[in-house]
C-alpha cells in the first residue's frame, strides 16, 4: 500500500494534469474562433447540422455561403422523372412558355432531345435523369436564371451522383449537394467547391432555353418532363412575381455591383477554355445575330423574340416576351457560314441562303436538315455573371 502522501500526490500531479489539457483545449478553441475571426474565410454561416461533408476542404470563402430559407431539398429535386409526349404536354404548355431543351446526339447519330418545362423547374430547381445514354443532371437557378445541364459523371466509366439543393446560395446562386459525398457544387459553374470532391468539375452539356413551339418544331420525336412529379405544387404559376424587373435588386446578393450594366439585365454567358464573353440581351435584341471568336472558337449568337419570362408574371404563361438566344459554331462540316437575320424571327446564311432557326436548324434551303453544333451557355442576369466571370469581357458593338 502506497503511504498518504504519495496518494495525495497522484491526485495532484492528475489534477495538474487535467487543468492543463483543459488549459490547452481552451487555447485550442481561442486559437480556432481567434483564426476565424482572423480570416472571414473560415467563418461558415449556414447550419453544419446533419451534414457529413468535409468543411475543411473548401475552394472559395466559406462566409460566402447564404441561407436561402428552405432546408436541405426543401426545394426537392425530381429523382424519378416520368415523360409525355408532346401532344399531351399541349394540354398544359403554351407555345410561348419556355422550357429546357437538352439534346445529345447518340452513338448511332440520331438525337435524344427532352423538354424541361420552367413551369417545374421553378418548384424543383434540380431533375436527376438519363437522356439516351448519358446520365445527366439539368438545372435551373430562378435567381439567376441559369439554366445548365450536366453530365452526371466525372469520366465516362465513373460513379454517378445524384444532385439535390443544400438550401444555401453563393452569390445567390444555387449551391448543389451529391448524395455519394455529400460534396457542395456550384450551379453556375459545375465546380465542387466544398467536401472530398472539391476541385472537380462535371461536364457542360448543351442546353437552351426555348420557347414549347420552338421545341417542338426542332425535335418533333422529343418527349417532355411531366407533371406527375411525385409532388404537390401549383407547376404554372411563379413563386418569384417581378423578380427579373430590371429595376430590383438580386436575393441575397452581397457581392460588389458591376454598374456596366442593371444587375438584373439578361446576357448569353460563354466560356471556352479560360475565356468568358457575356453577350447583352439588349445588344442582341437589335442585332439578333452577333459573330464572334472566343478562345480561337468562331461562333454565332442568335436571338429571336417569341420566349415568356418564367419570373416576371404570377402566372408564367403571362411573363413579357424576352426572346431565345443560342450559341453555335459558325461552320458546318468544316464549310464557314454566315449568318443574317431573316426571313421573320428566322435567319438566313449568306453562302446558300439556307433558312435557319434559333435552335440551329435549318428548315429549308439547301442545307435543310442540318444542325449546327450547339456550345454550352446559358442566359443569366449580369449581376450573377458579373460575380463569377469578373474577368470576363462584355461584348460591346464595334464603334
Amino acid at each position: 500500500m502506497l503511504p498518504r502522501s504519495s496518494h495525495r500526490l497522484n491526485r495532484l500531479n492528475r489534477r495538474t494534469a487535467l487543468a492543463a489539457a483543459l488549459a490547452t483545449a481552451a487555447a485550442s478553441l481561442a486559437a480556432r474562433r481567434l483564426s476565424a475571426q482572423d480570416d472571414p474565410g473560415d467563418a461558415l454561416n449556414v447550419s453544419t447540422t446533419g451534414w457529413q461533408t468535409d468543411f475543411s476542404k473548401h475552394s472559395v470563402p466559406l462566409s460566402e455561403f447564404r441561407s436561402g430559407g428552405p432546408p436541405r431539398d426543401g426545394i426537392p429535386p425530381i429523382d424519378a422523372p416520368t415523360y409525355v409526349s408532346q401532344a399531351d404536354a399541349d394540354a398544359w404548355l403554351a407555345p410561348e412558355e419556355p422550357v429546357i431543351a437538352v439534346a445529345l446526339e447518340q452513338p448511332d447519330g440520331s438525337v435524344a432531345a427532352r423538354a424541361y418545362p420552367l413551369q417545374i423547374l421553378l418548384w424543383h430547381e434540380i431533375v436527376n435523369d438519363t437522356l439516351g445514354e448519358t446520365p445527366v443532371a439539368v438545372t435551373f437557378c430562378p435567381l439567376c436564371y441559369t439554366a445548365i445541364a450536366y453530365d452526371r459523371r466525372l469520366d465516362p466509366d465513373g460513379t454517378v451522383y445524384d444532385f439535390g439543393a443544400t438550401g444555401n446560395l453563393r452569390h445567390s446562386d444555387l449551391v448543389m449537394w451529391d448524395r455519394q459525398t455529400e460534396s457542395w457544387w456550384q450551379q453556375f459553374s459545375g465546380e465542387a467547391i466544398v467536401g472530398e470532391l472539391t476541385g472537380s468539375r462535371l461536364t457542360f452539356l448543351p442546353a437552351q432555353i426555348v420557347s414549347w413551339e420552338s421545341f417542338k418544331q426542332t425535335y418533333p420525336e422529343g418527349d417532355v418532363l411531366s407533371r406527375e412529379t411525385g409532388f404537390s405544387r401549383p407547376y404554372g404559376s411563379n413563386p418569384y412575381p417581378g423578380y427579373d424587373d430590371v429595376d430590383s435588386k438580386p436575393f441575397l446578393f452581397d457581392g460588389a455591383a458591376d454598374d456596366r450594366l442593371p444587375p438584373m439585365e439578361r446576357v448569353v454567358g460563354v466560356v471556352l477554355g479560360d475565356q468568358g464573353v457575356a453577350y447583352p440581351f439588349p445588344a442582341l435584341q437589335e442585332t439578333r445575330v452577333i459573330d464572334d471568336t472566343v478562345d480561337e472558337t468562331d461562333l454565332v449568337v442568335l436571338w429571336a423574340p417569341g420566349v415568356n419570362s418564367a419570373v416576371d408574371t404570377q402566372e408564367v404563361v403571362e411573363g413579357r416576351d424576352i426572346g431565345q438566344a443560342g450559341v453555335f459554331r459558325r461552320d458546318l462540316d468544316g464549310r464557314a457560314l454566315t449568318l443574317a437575320a431573316g426571313p421573320g424571327d428566322d435567319f438566313t446564311d449568306e453562302e446558300t441562303g439556307s433558312t435557319w432557326s434559333v435552335s440551329g436548324l435549318a428548315t429549308d434551303g439547301e442545307l435543310a436538315g442540318a444542325r449546327l453544333s450547339p456550345l454550352p451557355h446559358t442566359v443569366v442576369f449580369w449581376f450573377a455573371w458579373a460575380a463569377f466571370q469578373p474577368q470576363g469581357h462584355l461584348w460591346q458593338p464595334a464603334s
